[in-house]
């Protein structure tokens, strides 16, 4: 038992040590492989709540530690990716990047608190805020087709725009379905399903990049759904 209990919490803190490198490769800046342990830090934020669950080990100290986790892998580390792309444009100080950290810590906070978040989500689950920003950034992405330097303050605007709808996201009301499954079968998780295979189908496609167009659909889908189910209850 004694060794047990602590399961959980190892695995957070492996997200966090994956966070804290995902810092250090944005800083070079080495996008591919910021993102890269952004992923590997959701990997372990995805089975440390798991394990916690299974081992019926669940605890207080757990939960605090895996919102300081991540807002370090998912706030920060995006955060210093942007914050890089915008010195490299050589027109803006860049430091209004980390007020999506800022606002990825409040998300966090609220989700702690808010009852209503057991089985979908309500705003923007910070992990997809982080890989829809790391997938942006790759090389590979047709954002850098853009001229970045040429058309410098046009890009940060756009950017920085891109930015601001993020963070309103993270913190809004608007419910977001969650790849939970109470049960494995068709009926009920028809979106789940398709939305997974999609995601697959992007991922073999565009590699690190498909992210970006990954979270893009999941917004969107989410607040279809949303605006669905608030038509619905209005008519009845």
């Amino acid at each position: 038992m004694s060794v047990r209990k602590h399961i959980p919490n190892t695995l957070t803190c492996c997200n966090l040590i994956c966070g804290c490198i995902a810092v250090y490769f944005a800083s070079l800046p080495e996008y591919e492989w910021a993102l890269l342990f952004i992923i590997g830090g959701a990997v372990f934020d995805f089975f440390d709540g798991m394990s916690a669950r299974l081992l019926g080990v669940s605890s207080p100290i757990g939960k605090e530690l895996d919102s300081l986790a991540d807002v370090v892998t998912f706030g920060v580390a995006p955060s210093f990716m942007l914050f890089s792309f915008l010195q490299y444009t050589d027109c803006f100080p860049g430091f209004a990047a980390f007020v999506m950290a800022a606002f990825s810590a409040l998300r966090l906070a609220k989700f702690n608190l808010d009852e209503r978040q057991t089985t979908s989500f309500i705003g923007l689950p910070t992990p997809a805020n982080a890989l829809f920003w790391g997938s942006l950034l790759q090389p590979e992405s047709p954002f850098w087709s853009l001229p970045v330097k040429e058309q410098g303050g046009l890009v940060v605007f756009g950017v920085l725009l891109l930015a601001a709808v993020s963070c309103y996201l993270l913190v809004s009301e608007i419910p977001m379905f969650a790849l939970k499954f109470k049960q494995w079968g068709w009926k009920g998780n028809e979106i789940k399903y398709l939305f997974a295979g999609i995601s697959l189908i992007l991922i073999v496609c565009f590699g690190l990049f498909a992210f970006c167009p990954i979270i893009a659909l999941y917004v969107i889908v989410s607040c279809v759904q949303a605006y669905l189910s608030r038509r619905r209850q209005s008519l009845s």
